[in-house]
This record gives C-alpha cells, sequence and structure tokens, in this order.
C-alpha cells in the first residue's frame, strides 16, 4: 500500500508511523496517529493522480532502537482536467525522519519534507477551481 495506490486507511497509517508521529510538509503539518491516514488522503484529493519516486533511504542508527534517515523524492501530481492552469505539478525534495523500534516493528516518529524545486502550478484548494 502506498501513497499512489489509494489505500490510505488507519492499517495503513499504523504499519509506518508511531502513535506520537509528527508529518510536515512545506505547506501543512499533523501530529499523533488519529487522523494521519485521512489528512493525507485529503492533502492528495487536490489531484486526479500522483506519482511519487524515492531514492532509497539512508538511514543512520543512532541507539539501539532509534534511527534516522534521509532520502530524495520526486513527486509528479496531475491536476483535475477542470483545473485551470498547468496540468502538471512536479516537486523535488529532501526527506528527513526518524524512527523507533517498538514490539510490532520500526515505525517513524518524524517525517518532514524540505522543497527544493519545483516546476508547474503548486495545489490549488478544490473550491478554488
Amino acid at each position: 500500500m502506498g501513497l499512489d495506490e489509494d489505500k490510505l486507511d488507519d492499517a495503513w497509517a499504523r504499519t509506518l508511523f508511531s502513535d506520537d508521529a509528527r508529518v510536515e510538509f512545506p505547506m501543512a503539518r499533523h501530529e499523533g496517529i488519529e487522523g494521519l491516514a485521512a489528512w493525507h488522503r485529503q492533502a492528495l484529493d487536490a489531484f486526479a493522480r500522483t506519482q511519487h519516486l524515492n531514492s532509497p533511504a539512508v538511514v543512520d542508527l543512532t541507539g539501539e532502537k532509534r534511527a534516522v534517515l534521509r532520502a530524495n523524492l520526486v513527486s509528479t501530481h496531475v491536476h483535475h482536467p477542470d483545473a485551470p492552469g498547468d496540468p502538471l505539478f512536479v516537486s523535488g525534495t529532501l526527506v528527513h525522519g526518524a524512527a523507533r523500534h517498538a514490539e510490532d516493528g520500526w515505525r517513524l516518529t518524524e517525517l518532514s519534507f524540505q522543497l527544493v524545486w519545483s516546476t508547474g502550478s503548486p495545489p490549488r484548494p478544490r473550491d478554488a477551481r
């Protein structure tokens, strides 16, 4: 299951994130596991389709049950057909995160995205189209 497969539910979120996870994008932030999947779905609803291509994560263990990670991500967002302007919004970001090992395996505690470059029209609110 992943961002581009339209299967973002609470079970998806719990397989990746800790209960106290913090996810931060340049335009929004969410804290805690409750509502995290719905928050992601709402953000993706601004687009007809998306494709996220990421590099393998570079992971550094910072303790027996803690780690930090970084990766690169290129995201292509296809606007809805009735949206004005460019049909695509494409961005390159640096991804930083932290994780800890719990009884049920590794879970992300922090995930943040730093915009490096972009092209096309950025996300627009659905009611602004």
